[in-house]
């Protein structure tokens, strides 16, 4: 459990730099559009497809992967297709999911 944790944080992580690199223009055109509107994508996605095992109601483990598996295949789809709002809607999910299905603290 504790090495997922640490993956889906490192994937984390590097998705926010690539967001980042792609808000702030830090390399040229090309990289910039790369990492924010794909790189940035699929590690999104691979985080949502790591924390899946983990969300407290078991009953939303599979909307997880499907929130992933968006996140990955909107990514890796041609720009001529004009289906970016696949890869938006499963970012979306993901992030409900994740806030609305976190393993509850019992506090002592």
């Amino acid at each position: 459990m504790k090495n997922t944790q640490m993956i889906q944080g490192i994937l984390s992580i590097a998705a926010i730099f690539c967001l980042v690199v792609g808000w702030f223009n830090l390399f040229s055109p090309e990289i910039n559009n790369l990492l924010s509107q794909k790189v940035f994508y699929i590690l999104i996605g691979f985080s949502f497809f790591f924390q899946a095992p983990f969300l407290s109601n078991p009953k939303m483990r599979y909307p997880m992967y499907l929130a992933a598996a968006f996140c990955i295949v909107g990514a890796l789809l041609p720009e001529s297709l004009n289906m970016s709002y696949i890869k938006t809607a499963g970012l979306l999910g993901g992030v409900v999911l994740s806030i609305f299905n976190r393993p509850r603290q019992v506090r002592s």
